[in-house]
């Protein structure tokens, strides 16, 4: 089987590039390849790739994921977040292919406490939402073959995230302000990866799988709650701090004042993907635990 990835510079890209060959030889063009483009922000020359290609497979795990900078450039996020994705689910029908796209909880308005399910309208709270519903819509419509995998608060080893960026800070500055009323699940970029080979390889042999389902670490926490939780396993695992978890300062989104709102419950309903697929995931606190000690070891000094 040929699988075309795109997105694989990305953190979820990064884990996906690996334990897709177990589906087949996996191409993943580069922005920038002269050879073999995979620019999403240059259409036609990418449909030129799928079609040289003609994969089985469609994995795109790319996506416009600035959340604040999308407001200021709401055409660039809707060229890779809807454009894109619409025109990948019009070739993957065309050549009879699965596409596997990832969406966010972004799409929701945040309101309320009650876990998300996949049949809930979408109402998003900014361009980002906005660019990523429109994306999942296009696909819906297209008829194609496909998985959507909506997710959250992804992290990993990998390029850019939370979690880093408070074992960073907590190692460089002196205070740190975490945000205390947003609520969600933090998910492995590792365990997404996994668990989309392991939904693919069943809804392959029965299309009937297919569609769009809500995946994501068990249990839920604030930003603040989850720095908290990776503080306190960056000191058990050696790592010298000078922000410590009690030394946190929880702040409200009101403070915060990011340029884009935030949902304030990006909680997921995972059940139909389990139901579905025969899976139980892990809470969020044993793939946190995980990424910490891999982190540790690359940067204890």
């Amino acid at each position: 089987m040929k699988v075309l990835l795109l997105g694989s510079s990305g953190q979820l890209g990064f884990e996906l590039t690996s334990i897709l060959t177990n589906l087949g030889e996996v191409i993943a063009p580069q922005r920038f390849d002269t050879a073999l483009p995979g620019n999403l922000l240059d259409l036609s020359t990418l449909q030129d790739t799928v079609q040289r290609i003609k994969p089985n497979l469609i994995v795109n795990a790319a996506a416009f994921t600035a959340v604040d900078l999308a407001e200021k450039n709401p055409s660039l996020a809707r060229q890779v977040n809807t454009r894109a994705p619409k025109m990948l689910a019009n070739e993957a029908l065309t050549m009879n292919a699965w596409l596997v796209h990832f969406s966010t909880d972004y799409v929701f308005n945040g309101q309320g406490t009650r876990p998300w399910t996949e049949t809930d309208p979408g109402d998003p709270l900014n361009v980002y939402g906005r660019t990523k519903l429109e994306g999942d819509q296009a696909i819906l419509a297209s008829g194609c073959k496909h998985l959507i995998l909506r997710t959250s608060w992804v992290y990993g080893l990998h390029g850019h995230n939370f979690a880093k960026t408070i074992l960073e800070k907590a190692q460089t500055q002196d205070s740190l302000k975490v945000v205390n009323d947003q609520f969600g699940a933090p998910t492995s970029a590792e365990l997404l990866a996994s668990l989309t080979t392991q939904a693919l390889l069943p809804a392959m042999k029965n299309p009937k799988l297919g569609g769009l389902y809500h995946v994501a670490a068990q249990g839920e926490a604030s930003w603040y709650t989850y720095a908290q939780f990776l503080l306190e396993q960056a000191l058990h695992e050696g790592l010298t701090l000078r922000v410590k978890p009690e030394d946190l300062i929880p702040v409200s989104s009101a403070q915060w004042s990011a340029p884009a709102a935030r949902p304030s419950n990006s909680r997921l309903n995972t059940t139909r993907f389990c139901e579905t697929f025969g899976l139980t995931l892990p809470h969020w606190q044993e793939g946190v635990t995980q990424f910490v000690r891999a982190y540790a070891k690359l940067h204890k000094r």
